[in-house]
């Protein structure tokens, strides 16, 4: 069992907590997730990444640092506007507070 669970569904990484346990245990959980998940090509990069669930402040660091380095743009959900907002972005198709679907 893991303390932090990612998956890419379609251009959506889910994530969300496992089981039980503090911060020092979940971000070393995600971030062996996410290199398992860069290893075996299944988070090959592209233009945009969507990031739907919820994170602590110290894992949601980990997530931006791994796909900053593999996405132009990353969207991150917020429910109360029901749409993703971009938070990273180095393409010009992208703007910092864009929301996109």
């Amino acid at each position: 069992m893991t303390a932090y669970k990612i998956e890419l569904q379609g251009a959506v990484l889910k994530i969300g907590f496992g089981e039980a346990a503090q911060n020092d245990r979940i971000v070393r959980d995600a971030a062996a997730r996410l290199e398992e998940m860069s290893n075996s090509g299944e988070l090959l990069g592209g233009r945009l990444i969507k990031i739907n669930g919820p994170a602590s402040l110290p894992v949601a660091c980990v997530l931006a640092h791994k796909v900053a380095h593999l996405y132009a743009a990353v969207g991150v959900f917020d429910p109360k506007l029901g749409k993703y907002v971009i938070a990273i972005s180095h393409d010009p198709e992208y703007n910092l507070g864009d929301l996109v679907d």
